[in-house]
């Protein structure tokens, strides 16, 4: 394993990455790997952008959107020149 040293991190910055860490129940360590894992992580290449947007997402709880009522039936498109 590989030991790497950030120097020159803002205060602000580490006491932000401090809170992170103990919001995730993690050391400021544990929660540093975590976030470098995940920025490099690659797309799985089944998965596509979607994919990437719902697996994202679903670790904040996801999204339920949902569909507004039509209120006309759908009709076929007219082609003509």
């Amino acid at each position: 394993m590989a030991a790497v040293s950030i120097r020159n991190l803002d205060d602000a910055v580490r006491d932000r990455l401090r809170l992170r860490a103990a919001a995730n129940g993690r050391s400021m360590e544990a929660e540093m790997r975590a976030i470098l894992m995940e920025a490099v992580e690659e797309l799985d290449e089944d998965e596509g952008i979607v994919g990437a947007l719902m697996k994202r997402f679903s670790q904040l709880g996801g999204v339920e959107l949902g569909f507004a009522p039509r209120s006309e039936s759908p009709r076929a498109a007219e082609f003509s020149e």
